[in-house]
């Protein structure tokens, strides 16, 4: 099984025309700004399109992107897992563009929030509207708060967020600009 390696922007820039560009994001993210010639294949359709970018990876080295790495090492590491040797961008696009990387974004396309802070609102609009609702309401909605709690420390503790794979089905974060088919189509070519 091939280990999932790291490269750094900096690094990635000097040979980006080498790889197979695989942005993990959702496709609303992803529509708000991509490393060029990235083709977006979200993490949680990454076992659909596992034939596919097996056959890109024979042909060349892929390069896995996310916001900030942390989906893109959890990609490359299923990617592994089925022998596709694939390479994480370190820090994401996040740092992608810190390092002075461009990004291009579909004509029309509107910006839509990273994970992360989609992840971060949704848990502190829940922890505030149980602490309300218990001081207001009734104390066992407290333990709405105590919930999102104890899912941010599981979260922490395994790498996976629930709440993010349960936003990214949102309709905000799928954008008619990102078809799989078609991404899957132009893989394979």
């Amino acid at each position: 099984m091939p280990a999932p390696t790291a490269v750094h922007p900096t690094q990635a820039a000097s040979r980006l025309e080498d790889y197979t560009i695989i942005d993990v994001r959702t496709p609303g993210e992803y529509a708000s700004g991509h490393l060029p010639g990235a083709h977006n294949v979200p993490l949680d359709q990454l076992s659909t399109a596992l034939p596919t970018l097996q056959n890109a990876a024979a042909r060349g080295e892929l390069l896995v992107v996310c916001a900030s790495g942390a989906r893109s090492s959890q990609a490359s590491a299923t990617l592994a897992e089925h022998g596709v040797s694939a390479t994480t961008l370190t820090g994401g696009t996040q740092a992608w563009t810190q390092h002075g990387g461009e990004v291009h974004r579909p004509e029309g396309a509107r910006t839509t929030w990273g994970m992360e802070r989609q992840v971060r609102l949704t848990a502190g609009a829940l922890v505030l509207t149980g602490l309300l609702l218990g001081l207001l309401v009734h104390p066992a909605f407290q333990l709405l708060s105590a919930g999102i709690a104890a899912g941010l420390v599981f979260s922490a503790v395994t790498d996976t967020c629930g709440m993010a794979a349960v936003l990214a089905k949102l309709p905000h974060n799928r954008t008619p600009q990102c078809d799989l088919r078609d991404t899957l189509s132009n893989l394979d070519r």
